[in-house]
C-alpha cells in the first residue's frame, strides 16, 4: 500500500546535484572546509505553524560545514528567523542542571581564588528552557545588575544560537567579572558522530562544538579551560570551566586533556568521520517510516511524543505525515495547537495519549522516556510501548 507523507511536504533536494554555495566559518572566518552533512531543503525546524495554517511551508538549505582552519562545525547557511516556541524543561535536564551544580561546588568553582564565595551570577538562556538560577540562588549567589561582570557565568547550551559565534563568546566573556568563572554547557560533537545523532543539525543552531574546539576558541579569546564534566544527557553533554589566563584558582586539567585527546581520537577534526552522519540519515528516516507503515498495516493505533525542534528534519526526511502519525503530544502550551511544518503532523496536549489509548507511542528524545513512563504509566498498563527513535529506532520493552 503506497502512501503520501501528508500536505506540503518539504522537498529534499539530492546532495550530488546541489551547487555547493560559498561558507564563511562563524567563528574564524575561513572560507576552507568541508560540507559533511546535507539534508537538503527543510522547513524551519523552530517554526510550528497553526494547525489550520494550510501551507505550503517555506523551505530552506541545511546542510553542516566542518571548518579545516579551526575544526568548527557549523550551520553552513540560515535564511531563517527563529521563534521557536519555549520548550518544556525535561526531568532529565532538570537532574543533569543539579548534578552539576553540585559537581561545580565540590569542584571549588563556587568560590573565588581567596577563598570568599563567589556572589554574583549571569545566565544565558536558550530558547529550550531550563535555568540554574535557582539552584545557584540556593548556595547564595544572586543575578548580577544590569551590565555589571558576574562572577559567575553560566552558558547552557545558549551559545549555540549565535549566529555570529565570535561575536557571541566575547559577550558571554565580557560578562565574566576579571576573577570570574565562565561554564559553558553543549551537546558534544563527538557524541552527535557517535550515535549517528544527523538530526541534531537544524535552523537556528549555528554551531556544533568539539571539546578541542571549544577549548581553543577560549584560549584565542584569552581564556583558560580548567575544568571538563561529562554528562550522559543526549548522549553526551560536556560543561567546561574557564577563567582568565593567569588568573589563580581550582584547576583539574587533568579532565580537560582527557576529554580533548579522547574527541580527537574519536575523528571530530576528519571530515570523513564526521561525514558518516550523512549515512546515519537514510538508516534512520526509513526505519522510522518502515515501523508506522507495517504498524498501519497491522492496524496498530500510535501517536508521538514531544514536538522536538529535532524531530522535524526526521519526520521530513521520512516523508511521514499525519496518515502515518496522526498526532504528536507535548507539554509545551506554546506548541500545542500547532503542527508540524513541512509533514502536517499535528501538535496536541498530552492528556491525548491516555485519552487515545494507543498501541504504541513513537517517543522523539530519549531522555525523557523515564520520566513519560513515571507520568503516564497507563500506556504500558494498558498494553502500549514506547518506541524511541532519537538516534535510531527501538521498542522499549516493559521493565526495560
Amino acid at each position: 500500500m503506497s502512501r503520501s507523507s501528508g500536505p506540503s511536504p518539504a522537498a529534499v533536494a539530492d546532495p550530488a546535484r546541489r551547487e555547493p554555495a560559498s561558507v564563511t566559518c562563524r567563528w574564524c572566518a575561513s572560507t576552507t572546509g568541508t560540507v559533511v552533512l546535507d539534508l537538503g531543503d527543510q522547513p524551519a525546524a523552530d517554526h510550528f505553524p497553526a494547525a489550520d495554517d494550510p501551507g505550503p511551508d517555506a523551505v530552506h538549505p541545511l546542510r553542516m560545514w566542518l571548518c579545516a582552519q579551526c575544526g568548527l562545525a557549523n550551520l553552513a547557511e540560515d535564511p531563517t528567523t527563529p521563534e521557536e516556541p519555549r520548550g518544556a524543561e525535561p526531568q532529565a535536564m532538570v537532574d543533569q542542571a543539579r548534578d552539576a551544580v553540585a559537581r561545580v561546588q565540590a569542584a571549588g568553582l563556587l568560590t573565588g581564588a581567596d577563598g570568599a564565595p563567589r556572589r554574583t551570577v549571569t545566565e544565558f538562556g536558550s530558547p529550550h528552557g531550563g535555568s540554574w538560577l535557582d539552584l545557584l540562588d540556593a548556595v547564595g549567589l544572586t543575578p548580577a545588575a544590569d551590565g555589571e561582570p558576574a562572577d559567575l557565568v553560566i552558558d547552557c547550551f545558549g551559545l549555540m544560537h549565535a549566529a555570529d559565534q565570535a561575536g557571541g563568546l566575547a559577550e558571554r566573556a565580557d560578562a565574566t567579572a576579571p576573577g570570574g568563572t565562565l561554564l559553558l554547557q553543549f551537546h558534544s560533537l563527538a557524541a552527535i558522530v557517535a550515535d549517528g545523532g544527523w538530526n541534531a543539525l537544524r535552523h537556528g543552531h549555528f554551531a556544533y562544538y568539539s571539546t578541542p574546539v571549544l577549548v581553543r576558541m577560549l584560549a584565542a579569546i584569552g581564556f583558560e579551560a580548567t575544568h571538563a564534566f561529562w554528562f550522559d544527557l543526549y548522549g553526551g553533554t560536556v560543561l567546561l570551566a574557564a577563567r582568565r589566563s593567569g588568573v589563580d584558582g581550582p584547576t583539574d586539567l587533568p579532565s580537560v586533556e582527557g576529554l580533548v585527546e579522547r574527541e580527537l581520537a574519536l575523528g571530530v577534526l576528519d571530515p570523513a568521520v564526521v561525514g558518516g552522519l550523512e549515512s546515519a540519515t537514510a538508516a534512520s528516516a526509513d526505519a522510522l517510516r518502515a515501523h508506522l507503515a507495517e504498524g498501519a498495516d497491522a492496524g496498530r493505533s500510535v501517536i508521538g511524543y514531544a514536538a522536538a525542534s529535532r524531530a522535524v528534519p526526521l519526520l521530513n526526511r521520512a516523508r511521514i505525515g499525519p496518515d502515518l502519525l496522526p498526532a504528536v503530544a507535548d507539554g509545551s502550551p506554546g506548541k500545542q495547537g500547532r503542527r508540524f511544518p513541512g509533514v502536517a503532523v499535528p501538535i496536541v496536549a498530552p492528556e491525548e495519549v491516555v485519552r487515545r489509548r494507543p498501541d504504541e507511542v513513537v517517543l522523539f528524545v530519549t531522555d525523557l522516556l523515564g520520566e513519560m513512563r513515571t507520568r503516564m504509566p497507563e500506556v504500558e498498563a494498558a498494553g502500549g510501548r514506547w518506541v524511541v527513535v532519537d538516534p535510531a529506532l527501538r521498542v522499549a520493552e516493559p521493565g526495560s
